[in-house]
């Protein structure tokens, strides 16, 4: 049985991580999506938020194979515990390779876990975390970068933001 992890900060979760997610759903026999909390970052949504969007944007498609947890330790680490071999991460761009064979090579070098690039679809290779939130920060629509519920979440958080801030 191969055991796949796909880790991120999923902050939102988007259609491209999903669409990456549901790919390497049909390559191995279990998945492993993990948040990953980054105590250098400061997420909008919180680290058992951030799983509960993955679980219900997949629970709605029926993935009985995909697991969606979460860690504060070494993604290599999370890998042996469950046996994965391999981590899977979605590649946008051409710098998101650069900045991915770095860390690939040192989980490589950890743990013997090897690191499988899954080409983003090019429909969705522009969407990012990051993009969607500044796009509804703006009041921008996000219909389609992200899954419904999300999209609720996110105006919700927002609106909270806006009134500490102003």
């Amino acid at each position: 049985m191969t055991i796949a992890v796909c880790p991120g900060s999923y902050d939102p979760v988007t259609s491209g991580h999903l669409d990456v997610i549901e790919r390497c759903a049909s390559f191995f026999d279990t998945v492993h999506v993990v948040v990953a909390v980054n105590s250098a970052k400061t997420p909008l949504f919180g680290e058992q938020e951030r799983v509960e969007m993955i679980r219900q944007a997949l629970d709605a498609d029926g993935y009985p194979q995909i697991t969606v947890a979460s860690t504060t330790g070494l993604i290599t680490d999370y890998c042996l515990q469950v046996g994965a071999s391999v981590i899977v991460k979605g590649l946008r761009q051409n710098g998101d390779y650069e900045a991915e064979l770095g860390m690939a090579l040192v989980n490589r070098d950890l743990a013997g876990v090897e690191t499988l690039f899954l080409p983003a679809d090019p429909l969705r290779e522009h969407i990012s975390s990051t993009i969607v939130k500044d796009v509804a920060r703006h009041g921008g629509s996000i219909d389609g970068m992200v899954p419904d519920s999300v999209v609720q979440k996110l105006t919700t958080i927002l609106k909270m933001e806006r009134a500490e801030n102003g």
